[in-house]
């Protein structure tokens, strides 16, 4: 089904996936003029509860694109981050408004990645360059010199009639299982982390149970170490679980009460549980994001821990990075070699910040000296202004976050 009147089949980009890396990377596309074809296997948008945090950097992008207000309406202003123990001693706090000056937004934002797709969505649909078709499933890529042909399969299930379409370039966003990677043959070995994920889902308001409690908390105590989310309409908690166990049973009823009964002291039986999943955490880096017409962004091109929500929001600036380069270069304002700068540019950021730094985060999580020192460094770094801006700037990746263009609102804004 298409959702826009638009280009045909055979538009310059295609882009494969319209989650919020696929749909930012089309937005991008189209508002510099480029028409752009948007193919999502799923019948319609996804509403799965994934990704939640917005860091300063992101909302800065998001804001050149005209979708930050809304979704700042739909969302939670975080202005602190706090370090507490199970005893409601707070070790230290960071004030995002710390960043003022360097980010339009000093603060990070608490809202469901399902917020951000329709109002992407809209704006693309807007540009009046975009054909977004949905219950499209890529089952083929071949490629040339000269473009890509990308087989198509409409319909539920991937039953419905096959078509071709020929592109000269196409961006696959479509996740850490990409049909695109696996078609291009580039590796996809991740490398999973010694733990689990818990998420645990209340409704029950937290901040009223537990005095001061900041909506991102982060509970280190060497009896129960886990970290703490206040969305819009609910709270998160989230544990990391050794990969021993079975994660069949951590979910089950009785698992999570006894787990809430020991992070939330005197108060676990009055939370009420909404939901209880478990993910994997993995790490995986793709060696190189552009295979000849083939460019990667997002999952399909990296993973990280969740730890800092800093994953999603890499990958939103994959998609604003390649976005641009690769309108650069149609309209002839660059070359090829500035698009390869731009993606391997992306690369390095996943490598050597992006996955590193979130790696960090877990420190002490295990307890003992390790949480010791993480403590008392996080005390440190609290006390001292410039290093709790440095770490406030890394922790929203605002050092190596592609900058708003020039002219725009934000960029004249902060600098």
């Amino acid at each position: 089904m298409s959702t826009a009147a638009g280009p045909p089949a055979g538009s310059p980009v295609a882009v494969v996936g319209a989650g919020p890396v696929g749909l930012t990377a089309a937005l991008v596309l189209a508002r510099a003029g480029v028409p752009v074809t948007v193919l999502e296997s799923r019948p319609e948008l996804s509403a799965a509860s994934r990704a939640s945090t917005f860091h300063p950097a992101t909302l800065d992008l998001l804001d050149e694109l005209g979708v930050a207000e809304p979704l700042h309406r739909a969302g939670r202003e975080v202005a602190r981050i706090q370090w507490r123990d199970l005893d409601g001693q707070v070790h230290a706090e960071l004030d995002y408004r710390l960043l003022a000056g360097r980010t339009g937004h000093p603060y990070r934002l608490h809202v469901e990645q399902s917020r951000l797709t329709p109002l992407l969505l809209a704006a693309l649909e807007a540009t009046g360059r975009a054909e977004v078709r949905f219950a499209a499933a890529v089952t083929g890529v071949r490629q040339d010199a000269d473009g890509v042909r990308l087989t198509t399969a409409f319909g539920p299930d991937s039953a419905g009639e096959r078509q071709e379409s020929r592109h000269a370039w196409v961006i696959a966003a479509d996740g850490s299982h990409s049909t695109v990677r696996e078609a291009a043959g580039l590796p996809s070995t991740a490398r999973e982390y010694p733990h689990f994920a818990l998420r645990v889902v209340t409704r029950t308001p937290l901040d009223r149970l537990v005095p001061d409690l900041a909506p991102l908390s982060y509970v280190r105590d060497a009896r129960q170490s886990y970290s703490v989310l206040g969305m819009p309409d609910h709270w998160r908690l989230i544990f990391r679980v050794p990969a021993t166990d079975s994660r069949e049973r951590a979910v089950e009823p009785a698992a999570v009460r006894d787990r809430l009964a020991a992070a939330l002291p005197g108060v676990g039986a009055r939370v009420e549980v909404a939901d209880a999943h478990t993910y994997r955490l993995a790490a995986f880096v793709l060696p190189r994001y552009r295979a000849g017409r083939l460019l990667f962004a997002g999952d399909a091109a990296h993973l990280t821990s969740t730890a800092g929500g800093m994953n999603m929001n890499c990958g939103l600036h994959d998609a604003v990075a390649v976005g641009r380069a690769l309108a650069a270069l149609l309209s002839g304002r660059a070359g090829e070699a500035d698009l390869d700068a731009a993606v391997e540019e992306r690369r390095t950021v996943a490598e050597t910040s992006v996955i590193p730094r979130s790696e960090a985060r877990t420190a002490g999580l295990d307890g003992g000296d390790a949480l010791r020192r993480a403590l008392d460094g996080i005390r440190r770094t609290a006390a001292d202004p410039g290093a709790a801006t440095d770490y406030l700037v890394k922790a929203s990746l605002l050092d190596c976050a592609p900058l708003p263009l020039p002219g725009s609102a934000v960029r004249q804004a902060v600098r």
